[in-house]
């Protein structure tokens, strides 16, 4: 074989792991990339689609190669690395001439006098980072010294402001036991306008994944609410960060099954629930819950965590409509016209008109390579964080999810298998799956 076709498998697989990945949980994206050999695991570092928790894994466990060709990456947003945008940032920024004397005011002494204590750096925290990071991220450029377990215990005792927490993740060099307790506040505390900005810059920093933040954001109810944050101006989840999110909160609600009365219970414990997600549904499904108490005194749930909850909730499929044109439509996803472009618009107009959802794409569309990558249905964009039509994306991604996870399970072998068959599969992805389940993979790679 010339090294030009090993060259040309060895993108095309990256290619292929790079959307997989996006399914997966943690250990079973470890251990897919663990079996990726080097010219692979290259092309993979350097993909256009590589999923934000999967980056995090490549700098937790790779090696200076990995972290080398992320770096470069373009499409690797808000990674502090070198040549991205990042805390340097913001240490280009001139401390206001005015901060210097009211920190001096507050302190009782000169901050040039000395490093500031962790007592002192959390006091002039907790008046200088209510909502945006920037007021506080000039305080942390005076000299500190930071004890990690003081600062958790001084966050349990009375929760830093999320301004703060954003401002320490971003530059402060924190261990994980640290970072994972900045994203914890009483149950009692009202959420604030900022309140998911620690989270979200802990999965944009590569402090975590989105599997490890919904295994420590506490009180729950803020988990099942980052699972589904509204669109608008602000630090937001950019689309396949919403859909990775979704992803882990609904591998952490999969002990639920499609039982309405656990449902129910999950809705009434929710607003008043103390820990973090995995431990209410824990208490739920054993039915040890105890009495719900919301952070307002009742156990009503507000109307955003009520409309999160049930788009997370398993619903039953909708009749179908459309009649013989719905029929052309699904036909046409296996019939891939003259050009790419020609077939996009034809998708586009059918999910306009309601012909076709993004599940159905994901269901009938072949190849399978093709159903995961939405640019070959919804045409390239500007930027891979931003679609016209994201209810489409985040459907397609629900519903490969969902078949991910009943065809293979948590058996590493399995997802190899599908990575492996992808690229030169030429059926549907339900197809693939139950072709590589029943051991009958049809991949030609060796």
């Amino acid at each position: 074989m010339s090294t030009a076709v090993e060259d040309r498998d060895s993108r095309r697989l990256a290619w292929c792991v790079a959307h997989v990945l996006r399914h997966a949980s943690d250990h079973i994206a470890l251990a897919l990339l663990h079996r990726l050999d080097r010219p692979t695991r290259k092309y993979l570092c350097r993909d256009e689609w590589l999923p934000a928790s999967a980056v995090t894994l490549l700098l937790r466990h790779g090696g200076e190669a990995d972290r080398h060709y992320i770096a470069r990456n373009p499409h690797v947003v808000g990674r502090p690395l070198p040549g991205l945008p990042g805390p340097a940032r913001y240490a280009r920024r001139r401390t206001p001439a005015g901060l210097l004397p009211l920190l001096r005011a507050e302190l009782g002494r000169d901050p040039a006098d000395g490093p500031l204590t962790t007592g002192e750096l959390t006091g002039l925290l907790r008046r200088h980072g209510i909502r945006r990071p920037r007021a506080a991220l000039d305080v942390l450029r005076l000299p500190y010294e930071l004890d990690p377990d003081q600062l958790a215990a001084e966050h349990a005792r009375r929760p830093l402001p999320p301004g703060s927490a954003e401002a320490l993740l971003l530059v402060a060099d924190l261990p994980e036991k640290t970072v994972r307790a900045l994203l914890t506040a009483p149950a009692a505390d009202a959420d604030g306008p900022s309140w998911h900005r620690p989270a979200v810059r802990a999965v944009r920093m590569g402090r975590l994944t989105h599997e490890e933040l919904v295994a420590c954001v506490a009180p729950a109810r803020r988990t099942l609410l980052l699972g589904h944050l509204p669109a608008c101006p602000g630090l937001r989840w950019t689309l396949p960060e919403q859909a990775g999110m979704r992803a882990a909160v609904t591998r952490a609600l999969a002990p639920l099954a499609d039982d309405p009365r656990l449902w129910s219970e999950l809705l009434r414990h929710a607003p008043g629930f103390p820990g973090p997600l995995p431990e209410l549904v824990a208490a739920v499904t054993a039915g040890t819950a105890g009495s719900p108490d919301g952070p307002d005194g009742s156990d009503a749930p507000h109307d955003d965590l009520a409309r999160a909850v049930r788009r997370l909730a398993p619903t039953a499929a909708e009749p179908a409509t459309g009649g013989v044109e719905r029929e052309l439509a699904l036909a046409s996803l296996a019939v891939p016209m003259e050009t790419v472009e020609e077939d996009v618009r034809w998708v586009r107009d059918c999910l306009d008109r309601g012909l076709l959802t993004g599940a159905d794409v994901i269901r009938h569309k072949l190849p399978a390579c093709w159903a995961l990558d939405e640019v070959h249905w919804l045409g390239a964009v500007d930027h891979p964080d931003r679609y016209d039509r994201p209810g489409a994306v985040l459907a397609a991604r629900a519903e490969a999810d969902r078949l991910f996870a009943l065809a293979l399970g948590e058996d590493p072998d399995a997802w190899w298998r599908v990575a492996r068959t992808l690229p030169d599969f030429a059926g549907t992805l339900p197809h693939l799956l139950l072709r590589v389940t029943d051991g009958d993979s049809v991949s030609t790679r060796p």
